[in-house]
């Protein structure tokens, strides 16, 4: 079970919750991570409590971007790498969990990519 600060990419079905278009690593797609099958799990193992299981909860049911502050994290997504040096992202996990693109491919998928597209990570 994933949770913040582990630097592991969850792994499930999303769905593209928000677009930055203005983030530091260029194109940022992220996802509605806590979903709530991730929510459930977590609070019946006692990752979360209550409140935080209710509002990843509600947030589902009424199609909102679930809370990104839980233990679970968040704040996950597709993104590019920014300013930053292309090298380093084939020799370290520098992500925290986000899958990292060049700018050249995040801005390529902006033509596919729109609130609601669905993300498989297996």
């Amino acid at each position: 079970m994933r949770r913040a600060g582990d630097a592991t990419t969850p792994l499930g079905t999303f769905h593209v919750a928000w677009i930055n278009r203005d983030s530091p690593f260029d194109i940022f797609y992220g996802f509605d991570f806590p979903t709530a099958s991730y929510g459930e799990r977590a609070y019946k193992l006692g990752i979360i409590d209550k409140t935080d299981y209710d509002a990843i909860l509600n947030a589902s049911r009424n199609g909102n971007v679930p809370p990104q502050q839980t233990p679970l994290g968040g704040k996950i997504g597709i993104h590019g790498i920014g300013d930053g040096d292309p090298e380093v992202q084939r020799k370290i996990n520098w992500t925290n969990g986000c899958i990292a693109l060049s700018n050249v491919d995040t801005k390529r998928l902006f033509k596919w990519i729109h609130l609601g597209t669905r993300v498989e990570i297996i």
